[in-house]
């Protein structure tokens, strides 16, 4: 008789045991699942500030921009290269490098 009742008892133990854990389990997949509504919710505020840069740093509108501050920004005048110049150029430059 007490060997049964000790068995009930280890039953009934486990069981609470196992429910606990069931629960435990449901809380962190509900967790889980609100952590991912929140990455997702993130990555679209993200891609549209990156859409929105995008637009603002397209070269149309940075032209349009640049035109309606009467802005007076003229490219920087560079001497032309001569035909196979960069290529010595580069030369130098890794003659410092050793080789293995």
């Amino acid at each position: 008789m007490i060997k049964l009742l000790l068995c009930l008892a280890c039953g009934m133990v486990m069981a609470m045991v196992m429910l606990q854990l069931r629960q435990q389990e449901l809380e962190l997949r509900h967790q889980a699942a609100e952590l991912q509504i929140k990455i997702q919710n993130h990555q679209a505020k993200l891609w549209q500030q990156q859409l929105e840069i995008a637009v603002y740093t397209a070269p149309n509108a940075v032209t349009k921009i640049v035109q309606e501050q009467d802005l007076k920004l003229v490219p920087e005048a560079r001497l032309p290269i001569a035909a196979g110049d960069w290529v010595g150029s580069v030369a130098q430059q890794n003659q410092g490098v050793a080789r293995r």
